[in-house]
This record gives structure tokens, C-alpha cells and sequence, in this order.
């Protein structure tokens, strides 16, 4: 089939990013002279600087929201006392003041083999490196959420160019109309990844992108949006540089983005209501509300921080949303050892109502007892009148954290959690993805009698070392770096050794997965970005946010120019 590709004659006099009436598997041609790289060499806009977000309080939006802050934990847990990363601080200079690890340079090595070149310029890293396996499928494209992990190793190196790259490169993609069969996406939609065809007669590249078009099950991605946004924050707190986020086009995607996530429809929650597949956890396992809302809370957060502050409508919109969601979110928090008998209680009626959700007992399985301790809690992954899925997942609860959305009191009962039941939730390989593994009757119903997720494998139970970085955050957010120091330990001692799977089969995480991929890119970056983290702790601020400071606008535009 002749994939579409952009030529000079299609480019000449085009001024702005537009709508092109292509196919969904579209491509950017080496010849095409639209660079977006030049945005940032355009005239600047009128911009009438006000008090920053660092400044302004947005109590006179009379909104509520709060901003990223680290100032409770660095001066105990970062070398020497140094301030955290911000906008005025470069990349961290202590990434040598540890001995490193033997690891640390062979991570290295395989992380730059991993590098996808566009007209000779970084543009993203593959999703693995595995020659030696027969089917190659999508591994070897850039995929928007596998790239996070690589892009945070970049930018705790001071490389923070091949960020800046990926991340104009993935808005061009944006900017193109999608359609797959007959239906048309919406126009704020992220691909799922893309991939660089070099040709060496031609001396040309063409980049071709995924919508979802050609992924398995063909759902088209969810959270790379959210992904993106949060990076972007991630790139412009790390270098300072405000040029990129001040972009009309950065402004526009990322309002596509959330308008996109926020539409209005028959909503009867705030939450985000979407497909199974469209989160990390990418084939039917019906995990999908509690990753995907703390991350979109997460972007919406990120997005007030960067976004216009005369696009005041939009802005208020967000921040209601945000903040709605995150009360809705807040709901599902289970503590049965704090709540006692009162859990049983049902059939209740009004706001007074303990069991909110009307929880029928029968309706908790037996291992929920066996699994919470004493101490500690967690937020449940699916929440439905009258059924609640009960199962731990990491990333939802990481990522809770990091986003504030948990209490500080939730946040330690997660780390308790952790630590109370290491064995089932860490094991010998960190890091279990969801707990327990479903399994026999309930296996072929959820999955679709899936055989890559059988009891303990993949998504179902399975082991996943790139969560190491996200639970390194969590540790250091919560003031409980040890727990990451142990995580690390563990998989220092068999990472290197196995080829960076992409993720580990069995109850402790013993065997390599049945059908990983050797040398997984993030799996190599989520090892790096959890030892550099633990390294100089300062490095968090580019991914969390914290509730102990307001949230202030950024910027003010005049009201001349709209997205």
C-alpha cells in the first residue's frame, strides 16, 4: 500500500499548521520544508508578562487548586541541602557525586542505541532493541508514553535537546486530520507512536504515525496526550526555558488535548470514561478509570501551569474539572482496617452515607482481607455501582501521588502498603503492575481468553521493571527513600544479566516473561531515571506536584490572539 507523504508543492505557501484531508497513516517527508523547529525563531507575540504562577495566588479565580512544590523533603533527602529543579535551576550537577553503578554505563550505552534519527536529529528512542526476536511487530517505533522514561533520563543528563525534538515532532503529527476506515478522530488526538523509514537512494525520511489504526485491537491511545503535556512541563522546568510552552502551536495542542478529554457528553461523573486499551495496560483487562483520570489530573494541573492565563474560560473550565475529579477520585480510596465493620453497612441513602458506593459484602473477595494490613491503603482500580474491582495497580497509585491527588495521609498508607506486603507487590523482580493475577473462569471473561495475560504474565500480575521510576518518586515524595534504595538492589542484580525485559512472569517476578522483549527501552531508562532520582532528589520537580503551594497563572496573552 503508498503511504501519503508531505511534498514541497502541498507545503508552498502554507504559514501555519493546518487540517489536511490525508489518510490516518500519514507521513512526513525529508523534503517537506516545514520545520517546526522554526516556530521558536517566529516574532514573538504581544505577551504582557503579569506576576507568574510563582506569584499569583488564583484565589481570584476562587478556584482551589494547588501547585508543584518540594520544599517539605529536599533539604533532608538532596545531597547537600540543594534546592530542587525549577525554572531558574539547571539540570542537577550531582548526577557524579555517587559511586556508580557497573550498570549505570552499559544503560547507557543501550539507551543510545535506541535513538531514532529524523534528518540526522534525535527524535525519540525505539520501544525495543531486541534483534533476536522473530516478530518486530511495533517495537521498533517511538511510542509517545514509552518515550517518558527516556525523555526524564535526558533531561537529568543536560540533554535536553532530544526532548525538545520529540516533543515539536509529536505536535506536528497532531496537527494532521486522522481518520480511521470512515471515522474521523478528534483533532486534539496524539498518535500512539510513530516510526522514521530512512531511504538511502533518495537520501530522504518520512515519518509515518499511528493513531491506533494499526495497533492491536485498533483503539486508538488515550493517555499519550496526557503523556505529552506532563512532559512538556517536565522539559520547561527542567531547562527553564519558557520559549516552547509560550509557542501558539504548543498552546493550541495542549488545548486540543484536554478539549479532546473534557468534552461535554452524557457525563454523570467528572471522570473520564473510555475504551479498555487505551492506557499502558493496552488489551482488555478493565483498569482504565483509576491510571487514566490521575493521569489526566495530572495533565490538567500541568496544562494550568503552562497554558495562557487570558484564555481565562478554558483555564476555569480545566481547573473545575480538575478538581471535581479529583473529589470523585478521592472516593475511592480503600482502608478496611480504618473503616472497620462499617463497610458492611448498605443500602444507605443521602450524603450522610458511609458505604458511598453501595458495596454489597458478598461482593469483596476473600483475598482483600489477607492482602490489607493493619497499616496501610491503597486507591482500588475500577469503581461501578455495586462492584468495585478490588485489585492493586502500581501505576494509578504512583501517579496518584505524585499529582497530589492522594492526602498525605493516603500517600504513607500507600507506602505501608508497600513495604507491609513486599513480597506479593515487589517480589524478586520489581515491580507487580496489578495484584492479585485473575485467574480460570474470571481470566477468560475479562481478558477475552487472552494468552498473553495469563495468571501472572503481562498485564495480568505481571512484573514491569520501568515502574521502578515511578515508585522511586513516590519513595522520595513521601520521604521514604529506602524503600526505593530496596527496589533498586533487587533489580541490579538481574536486569543487566536478563537483557532489559520488558517485564517478568510468576508470583515473585522469578522468570522472564514469556513473551517479553529483550533490551526494552524503557525498561533500561525507568532503571536510569530511579537511580539518578535517588541520586540527587532534586530532580522530582519535574514530575510532581504537591498541594502545599497555590497554583498561579503563568502567563497573560492579550486578548487579541486565541488558540
Amino acid at each position: 500500500m503508498h503511504l501519503p507523504s508531505i511534498t514541497d508543492k502541498e507545503m508552498e505557501g502554507t504559514k501555519e499548521m493546518g487540517l489536511r484531508n490525508v489518510s490516518s497513516t500519514c507521513s512526513i517527508n525529508e523534503m517537506d520544508d516545514y520545520d517546526l523547529s522554526r516556530l521558536l525563531d517566529k516574532p514573538r507575540l504581544n505577551i504582557e508578562r503579569q506576576r507568574s504562577f510563582d506569584e499569583r495566588s488564583l484565589s481570584e479565580l476562587s478556584i482551589g487548586l494547588t501547585r508543584a512544590g518540594l520544599d517539605n523533603y529536599e533539604t533532608t533527602y538532596s545531597p547537600g541541602g540543594r534546592s530542587r529543579s525549577g525554572f531558574d535551576t539547571p539540570a542537577s550537577s550531582t548526577r557524579n557525586s555517587f559511586e556508580p553503578h557497573p550498570m549505570v554505563a552499559e544503560a547507557w550505552e543501550a539507551l543510545r542505541r535506541s535513538l531514532v534519527y529524523f534528518r540526522d536529529q534525535p527524535v525519540g528512542t525505539i520501544a525495543a532493541y531486541d534483534h533476536a526476536s522473530e516478530e518486530v511487530l511495533n517495537y521498533d517505533q517511538v511510542f509517545v508514553r514509552d518515550f517518558v522514561p527516556s525523555a526524564l533520563a535526558f533531561l537529568m543528563n543536560g540533554e535536553p535537546d532530544i526532548v525538545k525534538n520529540f516533543l515539536l515532532k509529536t505536535l506536528q503529527l497532531q496537527g494532521w486530520e486522522k481518520r480511521i476506515d470512515r471515522f474521523k478522530l478528534g483533532e486534539g488526538a496524539m498518535p500512539a507512536s510513530f516510526k522514521v523509514l530512512h531511504d538511502p537512494v533518495r537520501k530522504s525520511d518520512t515519518i509515518i504515525a499511528d493513531f491506533g489504526e494499526s495497533a492491536i485491537g485498533r483503539v486508538a491511545p488515550v493517555d499519550s496526550g496526557f503523556w505529552w503535556i506532563i512532559l512538556l512541563r517536565a522539559y520547561t522546568k527542567s531547562t527553564g526555558d519558557l520559549s516552547l510552552a509560550e509557542t501558539p502551536e504548543c498552546q493550541k495542542g495542549m488545548r486540543l488535548i484536554l478539549t479532546l478529554c473534557l468534552s461535554e457528553g452524557f457525563d454523570t461523573f467528572p471522570t473520564l470514561l473510555c475504551a479498555d486499551g487505551c492506557s499502558m495496560i493496552d488489551r482488555r483487562m478493565v483498569t482504565y478509570p483509576s491510571s487514566l483520570n490521575f493521569s489526566l489530573i495530572c495533565a490538567c494541573v500541568c496544562a494550568c501551569l503552562l497554558i495562557y492565563a487570558t484564555l481565562l474560560s478554558n483555564l476555569v473550565v480545566i481547573l473545575i474539572r480538575c478538581e471535581t475529579c479529583k473529589a470523585s477520585e478521592k472516593f475511592k480510596f480503600a482502608n478496611f482496617m480504618k473503616n472497620g465493620t462499617r463497610i458492611y453497612k448498605t443500602e444507605e441513602y443521602s450524603h450522610t452515607a458511609v458505604n458511598k458506593f453501595n458495596v454489597i459484602p458478598d461482593s469483596i473477595p476473600d483475598w482483600v482481607f489477607d492482602f490489607m494490613p493493619t497499616r496501610g491503603g491503597y486507591f482500588i482500580g475500577n469503581v461501578s455501582p455495586a462492584r468495585m474491582d478490588f485489585r492493586w495497580f502500581c501505576l494509578g497509585n504512583c501517579i496518584a501521588i505524585l499529582s497530589s491527588l492522594a492526602t498525605p495521609e493516603q500517600s504513607m498508607a500507600i507506602m505501608d502498603l508497600i513495604e507491609a506486603r513486599w513480597d506479593e507487590l515487589v517480589g524478586e523482580m520489581p515491580l507487580k503492575i496489578a495484584y492479585p493475577a485473575i485467574e480460570s473462569h474470571e481470566w477468560r471473561i475479562v481478558t477475552g481468553c487472552d494468552p498473553k495475560n495469563t495468571r501472572w504474565s503481562y498485564h495480568n500480575g505481571g512484573s514491569w521493571p520501568v515502574l521502578l521510576w515511578l515508585l522511586t518518586a513516590a519513595c522520595i515524595k513521601t520521604g521514604r527513600p529506602l524503600i526505593a534504595r530496596r527496589a533498586i538492589d533487587l533489580a541490579e542484580t538481574r536486569l543487566l544479566k536478563d537483557s532489559w525485559p520488558e517485564y517478568y512472569d510468576g508470583k515473585l517476578g522469578r522468570y522472564i516473561g514469556k513473551q517479553a522483549r529483550k533490551y526494552q527501552t524503557w525498561s533500561i531508562a525507568g532503571y536510569l531515571v530511579a537511580k539518578m532520582m535517588l541520586e540527587d532528589p532534586s530532580h522530582l520537580g519535574m514530575i510532581s506536584l504537591e498541594e502545599d503551594k497555590q497554583m498561579k497563572p503563568l502567563l497573560k496573552r492579550s486578548s487579541s490572539w486565541n488558540c
